[in-house]
């Protein structure tokens, strides 16, 4: 495999499970060190010790995205490791919250625990990523928007509102970091199978793949290849840019 990663540092997080797990498999693969950031303790050490089995040394950090305190202590302690340097950050950190619900039934506790993690989470790890990255003036963040923010996905008005923020936030910060080394941009997905779309209400899951016109889910693969092009040194001429990770779905 191309090593295009070489002792650079990322981070990524969610990294525990799913899209973001695949993301960090593949970036270290690459020669990165790799730090995620999780939650989860109990899945942060099962990750950490399924990389360490394939030969791969990854770090964790217990991380709350919506916590900015969480995010500046998380980032600190990647820095402080790897004297004060960050080239890297992912952030696949999400929650789908209510499916198969109406606007007029989703109570305000589920919106606000949805754009606590979805937005202002995207907002603090955009925020002290690139704090970090100026120093060098080389960086490349990249956050997870969703097709759901272009197009907005019936009984999901709070993950659709959320992640159509995401892609406004890219497109302020990319424009503001352009004359620099770093760049900032969004993948927005279609469904991707992962633990977390199994959870999601069949009916809801159907609805979004039946307007795919590949008529399937995107693989944990695919989704990492385009990421980890996204975040390479090659990637140096586009910046506040939602790139289309849909089968089809959207062509803009």
């Amino acid at each position: 495999m191309e090593k295009r990663f070489t002792d650079q540092i990322a981070i990524v997080t969610g990294g525990a499970d799913g899209i973001g797990k695949q993301i960090a498999r593949r970036l270290a693969e690459e020669g990165a060190r790799v730090t995620i950031f999780d939650v989860s303790a109990q899945n942060s050490e099962n990750a950490v010790g399924e990389f360490a089995e394939a030969g791969l040394r990854v770090n964790s950090e217990i991380v709350d995205i919506a916590e900015e305190d969480s995010v500046e202590a998380g980032v600190k302690a990647v820095t402080d490791r790897h004297n004060g340097r960050l080239d890297i950050m992912i952030n696949c950190a999400a929650i789908v919250g209510p499916t198969s619900t109406k606007i007029t039934d989703v109570t305000l506790k589920d919106f606000d625990l949805e754009y606590a993690v979805n937005l202002r989470g995207t907002f603090l790890m955009t925020k002290h990523a690139l704090l970090a990255m100026e120093p060098a003036n080389y960086g490349r963040v990249l956050n997870f928007a969703s097709i759901a923010g272009k197009e907005g996905n019936a009984g999901m008005s709070p993950y659709s509102s959320t992640k159509a923020g995401v892609i406004g936030l890219v497109k302020s910060a990319g424009k503001e970091f352009a004359e620099t080394g770093i760049t900032v941009n969004a993948i927005a997905p279609a469904v991707i199978r992962t633990p977390m779309v199994d959870g999601i209400d069949p009916a809801q899951v159907k609805y979004m793949t039946d307007k795919i016109p590949m008529k399937r889910c995107g693989s944990l693969e695919e989704i990492a290849s385009m990421s980890c092009w996204i975040v390479s040194p090659e990637a140096s001429f586009s910046t506040g840019f939602t790139f289309d990770l849909t089968g089809g779905r959207a062509v803009y």
